[in-house]
């Protein structure tokens, strides 16, 4: 059924888009995919978010454009074909997995990884079978527009975007560290990490402080170098590779590994010697700031893969440094060992250089005491402690007197004060690490800081382009809202940003062609791509026309048409078409992504469109959602638990899946893919396909002259669901939607179905119902609704039909709220009958008490939850009616307020009405004799059970 759909679709080419001035457009993007494997469940949970919203806008009457294409640039690609190339077996038999998911015949498997030597080959077969997973899963794309980010049109309008970036000062050349792979020899960025989109990688810069050692230096990296004043001691790791290295000139002792980065950081390195750490122990250096000597001392805790590979120890402020000294102090034995007096490690005590409120002179001290850390083992204890004191001393701290010439500064300032000091003195130096550590590159190289000479950088730190970027996402839609925050985050700290690298897929810059653009710098404004890319294939024009001046004008509307014409050879009409659609599509309406996208993707793609775009082109709303785990754990190839798109159709549905990723968690929940669960909602689904081929059966049924109140109850609910599925969709509250329009709704007709009304009437409420039901899930369910709105009669599109449209006359929220109460006094008479010793027989149910007291309700309601009892009263004593029964209305106001008694009800004569209507069916419901009585006049009332009636909460009574 679902393939018959989806053909049925691409056929008539159903969501084809073009420009209708008649009507209102809207215009929405998911990011294109990368296309160096198949993508999996947390993949669609993106996508499918954004077919709903498509469907739901188009059903709304809008002209909606959701177009797609592929991204193959970058070095992923480029590196899965190199390793392929060099018969790297785990490669090989990753991609001979993912391509048996799509082909059966061995043979052609085979042939398939061996075409994967060409990177090209990589990206055209992931291409084309994303595109088959998208058709399965019934998105409704305008596939006219596909393209791939290395087709030559693509290139020729990234080479326009650059020399618009270069234009206008935003690009720029020169020294600066960035991420580096050692094996490729390349700067790389997010998408070329391998877990990039799982974590931030980044530079982090130490300063490297130099301790006299004999005839050289002993540099200690540190990352808060206004500590030096409290230096006690220097710690080595015993067991790891030390050198001494001839660095731009001076003799250096630091780590082995240290020595290899450095030489990418525009450092002449130089190894002399190579030698164990514990040769350094018991030695004395001189530190820079007061010329003091300090021992040098072992420590399991230092990296040797980290910074220089050497500490220079603060034990007051520093926990790891206390600890370790703690430690050596308790071990006598470990002195010896390494020919130390241990004397004189007992002799050594921290230096306060800080005070900070709430703390002792030796808050390292305090903090270790408070977590009772015991050993420098215990790491992530001692990684809290450590950001505790860092975060009080930073934010608050002040320096003491013994840090002349910094004394009394706050920390905050001191820490560059301090550095430049020292840098000026010839006593430190700028080294460059990554964190988190290790990071590894997607072809499996190490990756490093290095400093290149000659790079290319976009400057995001401009701050004539941050103050526009500002400026967008002040006026942006943000949803959920509360991501607002992370984009601020990353517009403080974005600056300089490596933008080119030496290989890879991708367009070359145009002023420099020895780089090629990295893959999210070229992925930012495609969006404008979109709306005239079919009709540069369709009039077969070459990339070599698409000139500067080509895109000037489509996009920015500058230069003459005619000569734009004369010097691409483009007709002038075609060039006018493309700028009027262009100019129809654009701005865009919608974005939407997951939230890993946040602090790279998104951003750039709003400080791109700020760069080239006026205003009124900048982009409006941004939404999102988080990720996608599997039985409560993330998915990863090494557990063996992802679930690949393409088995979505075979194991169980398009649109069981639709209705699971999209019902499992709210935007900003993670959604966890619980086989359980996902079988759970299928027999709800199985449910309502059931039931709705019986409503579809009854053919066309005469509507009935007069309604009964079940009914009225059922078409009303039918009507708000209506209203409440709109208000969730316009504000992306799809959970909510979905809730609403097939769980509540299947809840809806199946209670009615049990309340038993008049065979004809039901039969024609239910049909009423079915057809309005079918649009609200069109958007989720799309095969299914479109299926059951074939049966129903009908012979256009479900996907391309209106939106219903609620009959307000058939909204009775009197009936809704005296039918809930009906409902709610069911659920208390079981909780009663469970707790009584013998089984009960009759049931009482006292409706309706005194008038006066509906009007304290509806008092109360009309005065919003935010209402306290003192104005409720205040109120409820200006109306005589309601004075009278001053002590009455007070307590009846306070169980309200407590919950005690509903907040809304219906009228007296409507709730009298429903429990009389639905007498049968509480006694069915019950398996009791049910007598209504009317709480004000009861003819029958033993323990005085109708005195206690409320509105919406009758007074009971079972013997």
């Amino acid at each position: 059924m679902e393939k018959k759909w989806q053909e049925k679709w691409d056929r008539a080419k159903a969501f084809e888009a073009n420009p209708d001035p008649s009507r209102p457009k809207f215009y929405m993007t998911v990011p294109y995919p990368y296309t160096s494997g198949p993508l999996h469940i947390g993949h669609g949970r993106t996508y499918t978010i954004g077919d709903i919203y498509a469907r739901y806008k188009r059903m709304k009457g809008f002209n909606v454009l959701w177009p797609m294409a592929f991204h193959i640039t970058g070095t992923p690609i480029a590196s899965i074909s190199a390793r392929i190339a060099r018969g790297d077996p785990e490669a090989i038999s990753l991609y001979r997995s993912y391509v048996r998911l799509y082909v059966d015949d061995e043979r052609e498997v085979e042939k398939v990884i061996a075409s994967f030597v060409k990177p090209e080959n990589v990206a055209n077969f992931f291409a084309n079978v994303i595109t088959r997973d998208f058709k399965s899963l019934g998105y409704s794309i305008d596939w006219r527009r596909r393209f791939t980010t290395g087709d030559p049109e693509y290139n020729a309008f990234i080479r326009w975007q650059f020399l618009k970036l270069r234009e206008k000062g935003f690009i720029v050349q020169g020294r600066h560290p960035i991420l580096y792979c050692v094996n490729d020899e390349n700067a790389v960025g997010e998408d070329d990490i391998r877990g990039g989109d799982e974590f931030k990688a980044e530079v982090v810069e130490f300063v490297g402080i130099k301790f006299e050692l004999r005839d050289s230096y002993l540099v200690a990296a540190t990352l808060r170098p206004e500590t030096i004043f409290g230096v006690t001691n220097v710690w080595v790791n015993p067991k790891a590779i030390y050198v001494k290295a001839k660095v731009d000139g001076e003799t250096w002792i630091i780590s082995k590994q240290a020595a290899e980065k450095l030489r990418y950081q525009a450092h002449k390195v130089e190894v002399l010697e190579e030698f164990e750490g514990r040769r350094l122990i018991g030695l004395r250096c001189r530190e820079p700031a007061r010329n003091r000597e300090v021992l040098i001392l072992p420590a399991t805790f230092v990296d040797a893969d980290n910074a220089t590979g050497v500490v220079y120890s603060v034990p007051a402020h520093a926990p790891y440094d206390y600890v370790a000294l703690e430690d050596l102090k308790k071990n006598e034995k470990m002195c010896i060992d390494y020919g130390i007096e241990p004397r004189e490690v007992h002799l050594i005590e921290p230096i306060s250089i800080i005070r900070i409120p709430g703390f002792s002179d030796y808050p390292a001290r305090d903090v270790v005491e408070k977590l009772h850390i015991m050993s420098q083992e215990e790491r992530d204890k001692l990684d809290e402690a450590t950001q505790e004191i860092y975060k009080a001393e930073f934010y608050h701290g002040v320096m003491k007197d013994n840090c002349e010439p910094f004394s009394k500064l706050p920390v905050r300032e001191a820490k560059e004060k301090v550095k430049e000091w020292l840098i000026k003195k010839g006593k430190a130096t700028i080294i460059y690490e990554t964190s988190p550590r290790p990071i590894f590159c997607r072809c499996g190289g190490r990756v490093i800081v290095a400093v290149l000479s000659d790079q290319w950088f976009i400057n995001y730190g401009d701050p004539r382009w941050k103050e526009l970027a500002w400026k967008a996402l002040r006026k942006m839609e943000i949803y959920p809202e509360k991501y607002r925050k992370l984009f601020e985050d990353t517009f403080e700290w974005l600056a300089l940003r490596p933008c080119a690298r030496r290989r890879g897929l991708g367009t070359r810059l145009p002023f420099d062609e020895r780089w090629i653009i990295e893959s999210l710098s070229d992925s930012t404004i495609y969006m404008a791509f979109y709306t005239i890319i079919h009709h540069i294939r369709k009039a077969g024009i070459k990339a070599e026309q698409l000139t500067p001046e080509f895109f000037d004008y489509v996009f920015l509307g500058k230069g003459d048409v005619e000569e734009v014409s004369r010097r691409t050879g483009i007709p002038r009409q075609l060039l006018e078409i493309m700028r009027r659609e262009f100019l129809y599509w654009y701005p865009l309406d919608l974005r939407h992504t997951a939230i890993g996208h946040i602090t790279n993707h998104l951003s750039f793609f709003i400080f791109h469109h700020v760069a080239i775009f006026p205003e009124e082109l900048w982009p409006k709303k941004i939404t999102l959602n988080e990720y996608v785990i599997r039985e409560g754990a993330k998915m990863s190839k090494s557990k063996g638990n992802v679930l690949p798109l393409v088995e979505i159709p075979r194991r169980y549905s398009a649109d069981l899946y639709r209705l699971y990723i999209t019902y499992a968690a709210d935007l900003a929940t993670v959604v966890d893919w619980r086989e359980k669960y996902v079988l759970s909602v299928l027999r709800r689904l199985e449910s309502f396909w059931r039931l709705a081929n019986e409503i579809v059966e009854y053919g066309d049924v005469k509507k009935p002259e007069k309604l009964s109140l079940p009914t009225k109850w059922f078409l009303s609910k039918v009507n708000s669901a209506i209203i409440r599925c709109t208000e969730h969709l316009e504000n992306f509250r799809l959970r909510d939607y979905v809730q609403e329009a097939f769980f509540n709704f299947l809840s809806y007709i199946e209670t009615y179905r049990r309340i038993h009304a008049n065979e004809e009437e039901r039969r024609w409420a239910e049909r009423y119902a079915l057809e309005r039901w079918v649009k609200l899930l069109l958007p989720v369910v799309p095969h299914i609704a479109e299926e059951i709105w074939e049966r129903l009669g009908n012979r256009e599109f479900l996907s391309l039909s209106k939106w219903p449209e609620p009959d307000q006359e058939l909204i009775d929220m009197d009936i809704e709220m005296a039918v809930e109460t009906v409902f709610r006094t069911i659920d208390d008479v079981r909780e009663v009958v469970k707790v009584m010793r013998t089984k009960p027989s009759k049931l009482y149910i006292y409706v309706g008490p005194e008038e006066w007291k509906y009007k304290v309700c509806k008092l109360v309601q009309s005065l919003g939850p935010t209402a306290r009892i003192s104005d409720i009263m205040r109120k409820a004593m200006g109306i005589p009616e309601l004075k009278k029964h001053a002590e009455e209305v007070s307590r009846l106001v306070k169980a309200i307020m407590e919950g005690k008694v509903p907040r809304e009800v219906a009228s007296r004569d409507v709730e009298m009405k429903a429990f009389k209507e639905f007498k049968d069916f509480i006694g069915r419901e019950l398996g009791l004799e049910v007598i209504v009585e009317d709480a004000t006049k009861p003819s029958y009332d033993p323990k005085g059970r109708a005195r206690g009636a409320e509105p919406g909460r009758p007074g009971i009574y079972l013997e």
